[in-house]
C-alpha cells in the first residue's frame, strides 16, 4: 500500500513535518515531561510510576490524534515517521538530561521502534479509510 502527500508545495510540506513535530513533542511534555516522581506504597513498598496510567492514556490519544491528522496531511509514511522521531527526541531531552546509567540510549531506541510501529499501524489504517471513503463516492 503507497501513501501520497496531499500537500501541493515544498513550504507547505515542510511546515506540516514541522507542525506535525511539535504537536508530537509536545504531547510528551504536557503528558509525561514534567512527572518525575515515583510513588512508594506505604505498605508493601512497591515502587511505581514516575507515571500514572491516565498520563499515558492521555499521551496516546493524543499521538493518536496527531497522526490521524498528520497521515491526512503527510501520508502515512511520513507522518508516522515525524511522529515517532519528534516524540522521541522529546522524550530524549528529559531522559538524557537525569540518566546516570547511561541507558536512556537504549530507552530511545525502544521508544522510537514502540512510537513508530503505533503510528505507522495509525496512519496506513488512517489512509485506507480515506481510499475507502474516496472510493465509495460516486463522481
Amino acid at each position: 500500500m503507497t501513501s501520497t502527500r496531499t500537500t501541493s508545495s515544498p513550504g507547505r510540506a515542510v511546515a506540516g513535518h514541522l507542525g506535525v513535530a511539535l504537536l508530537a513533542a509536545v504531547s510528551w511534555f504536557a503528558w509525561m515531561g514534567w512527572d518525575t516522581q515515583y510513588q512508594t506504597d506505604p505498605a508493601t513498598g512497591a515502587v511505581t510510576g514516575p507515571y500514572e496510567a491516565w498520563q499515558v492514556v492521555g499521551c496516546a490519544v493524543c499521538l493518536v490524534v496527531v497522526t490521524v491528522l498528520a497521515a491526512r496531511v503527510l501520508g502515512a509514511w511520513r507522518a508516522a515517521a515525524t511522529v515517532a522521531l519528534a516524540f522521541t527526541v522529546a522524550w530524549s531531552l528529559t531522559q538524557a538530561s537525569t540518566d546516570e546509567s547511561g541507558l536512556w540510549l537504549v530507552g530511545a531506541a525502544l521508544v522510537l521502534v514502540g512510537t513508530g510501529v503505533g503510528a505507522a499501524v495509525v496512519a496506513l489504517v488512517t489512509v485506507a479509510v480515506g481510499r475507502r471513503r474516496a472510493a465509495r463516492v460516486p463522481a
